[in-house]
């Protein structure tokens, strides 16, 4: 469904482990914004929400938001670093459309 590459997981793991409550995994979803009508949005959660959608990637449990689950089936998840900026980036197959800074997407 949703696939991290190693460098997410070690970024994700990473803000884990500096959090200062506990985190039960990474929760993603989908909401309407940006430039092209949807936009991601993700973040460290204690548990998943009544509905998410519970997958294992990588060692690390991801909360999948359930109205988003359609938008993201197939969505390869990537942390990149460069000189000029760091972050993550998503290469998502069902998305027709997409911003220049690949946050945004129809």
């Amino acid at each position: 469904m949703i696939n991290l590459t190693d460098s997410a997981v070690s970024a994700i793991k990473g803000a884990m482990a500096s959090s200062t409550r506990p985190i039960g995994g990474l929760r993603i979803m989908v909401e309407a914004g940006g430039c092209n009508g949807f936009k991601y949005k993700m973040g460290l959660a204690e548990v998943p929400t009544l509905g998410d959608t519970v997958i294992e990637c990588g060692g690390l449990k991801v909360f999948v938001e359930s109205k988003s689950h359609e938008h993201l089936v197939g969505t390869t998840i990537d942390f990149v670093m460069a000189p000029e900026s760091s972050g993550f980036t998503f290469q998502n197959p069902n998305a027709t459309a997409s911003c220049s800074c690949g946050k945004s997407f129809s």
